[in-house]
Order: C-alpha cells, then structure tokens, then sequence
C-alpha cells in the first residue's frame, strides 16, 4: 500500500463514477481515504479546534466538573490513561471530551436508559458548547453524505444506509495528544494499535503528524491532512455489516515531539440495527456491540 488516496467530496456527490471508483478500491483495501472539499472547511475546523483547546488549556476544576468516570457513560472529559484500546499496551496517555447524539423527547428509545445515547456534560467555558454542537451537527450530515457515497460505490442503492441512521449512535471528540514523555517506552502510545468499533470515522486534524496505519506489508505509514481535509476510515461494524467488502484496518498514534489535537466523529447506526453480514440469518445488533466494546476500552466502565 502506497499512499492514502485523497477524494474529492464535491466530485463523490455528483457521482463522478472515477472518484466513485476509487472510494470503492480504497474501501475494500486499504480502509482509509483522505477528503478534500467538504461543506466543513478549514476555517470552520479551525474554530472547533480553537474551542477544544480552550478545553484541555483550562484549570483542573473546569475539566474535572465534567469528568466522565463520575459517570456510567462516555459523555465528558476523560483524563489521561482513561482508556486502554490495546490490552496489550498500557493505557493512552491522551485527554479526551466526548459528546453524543441525544435521543429526541419521546424517542422509543428513550425510555431504556441506553448509555450510548446517555446526556451530555457540558464545561462552564463561554461558547464552547454552542461551537461543539454545531459542527457535530454539521459533521454529521458529512459523514451521512460520504455513506450515501460509499453506498453508490459498492452498487447499493444510495439511500441504502440512511433508515439505520435515524437515531445515530454518533460520538463527537476532542483528542488531546502532549508531546511524547521522556520515560514512555514500547507499550506506551497516545493510542495504541486499534480498529475503530462502529462504522465511519470522519477525523479532522491540526495538520501535527502523528496517525499511523498499518499496511498489507505490515509498515507502518503515516497519515497526513491539513484542516479542513478530512480523514476517513471505517470500523468493525461496517466490515461486518458489507460481508467483509469494506475493511477497518489497525491504526495508531505513538506521538512525537510536538502536542497534537484531533477531532473524530465516529459515525454509527441506531442501537437496534442489525449490521450481521448479508444473508448470513444472524442478528448482531449494533447497540450491544458497541456498548461491549465501550466497556472494554473505557476504564471507569469497567470499574464500575
């Protein structure tokens, strides 16, 4: 594998078959792309930025106010060593805040006390969560754009996957990466080796190196957008839920010299989708996948 493709979103939405072309070859064999010219551009990128690392920056008691391990949910900031994605490494040295998608009042799925929809926490920052909720909600519709796409790639309909996504399992975060430590050693990465749990990832970036994808040789290689370009990949629950035709590939951040931010959307159907391989007669909801992989990763929810 060579270098990550780079798309243009404008030429996938008016189904330019090339681009629609290389979607497809880049879905099913390498995992990631990088897109160019979507509706979020690099200054709109550079405000959610700003408005994260007013975040990290701020005194111990704002973050701590809002601290996920106080909760049964991922909604919040995470400290750093608050999650491990590799059992075999240490736990990432990074901070996190994480917001998702809150069920409309009335929603059926409401009243089950679902963690995957649970309330958002909110820091006593002026703007933040105006800033933080409007590019999730812009985000959002980018990255349903980019499955529609996916979905004309891989000859499907292109509405195929948009009845799944009427109550997405979406989490927005804010990754804050410090400069490698001094005493890290080779189990300690800002995130370790990982495939992504859900089914698209759309990933800004401060333009900092740091993302690593593990090729078909088995290299390491690294990934690079500026913001306002797009890093896309996709997770185990599309991998599953294609038959095996789009792969997640592994992908890590061991850090370098430099402090990094990154903000991913992860991009997931509604908890009672079933995302089993087609015409395989198994049902594998997407709730309880992702709820079971949340808890593997995140370390309050395993303490609690």
């Amino acid at each position: 594998m060579g270098e990550i493709p780079q798309l243009d979103a404008r030429k996938l939405a008016a189904r330019d078959a090339g681009e629609l072309a290389r979607l497809r070859a880049a879905a099913e064999t390498i995992g990631f792309v990088t897109v160019a010219g979507t509706a979020l551009d690099a200054e709109r990128v550079g405000r959610v930025f700003d408005a994260y690392r007013r975040f990290f920056a701020a005194p111990g008691p704002v973050k701590q106010a809002v601290d996920m391990a106080r909760t049964g949910a991922n909604r919040g900031w995470g400290g750093p060593g608050s999650e491990q994605v590799n059992p075999e490494a240490n736990p990432d040295y990074k901070e996190v805040f994480d917001c998702g998608y809150e069920l409309p009042e009335g929603h059926p799925l409401a009243a089950r006390g679902l963690s995957v929809y649970a309330p958002n926490q909110w820091p006593d920052l002026p703007g933040f969560r105006s800033e933080i909720e409007g590019y999730f909600d812009a985000a959002r519709a980018v990255a349903m754009d980019l499955l529609r796409a996916i979905a004309v790639a891989m000859g499907e309909d292109e509405a195929s996957f948009d009845a799944a996504f009427d109550a997405p399992m979406a989490l927005l975060r804010g990754n804050y990466y410090p400069a490698r430590p001094d005493w890290a050693g080779a189990k300690d990465f800002g995130i370790a080796a990982h495939t992504d749990y859900g089914c698209l990832t759309l990933l800004a970036t401060d333009g900092t190196p740091g993302l690593e994808v593990l090729n078909r040789d088995e290299e390491w290689v690294p990934v690079k957008a500026e913001p306002g370009v797009f890093v896309i990949n996709f997770g185990e629950m599309l991998e599953m839920w294609t038959g095996g035709r789009v792969k997640a590939t592994l992908h890590r951040v061991v850090g370098g010299p430099e402090e990094r931010l990154s903000v991913p959307l992860f991009f997931n159907p509604a908890w009672d989708t079933n995302v089993a391989p087609p015409g395989s007669g198994e049902e594998i909801l997407a709730g309880p996948h992702l709820t079971r992989r949340f808890e593997e990763t995140y370390l309050h929810l395993q303490e609690g």
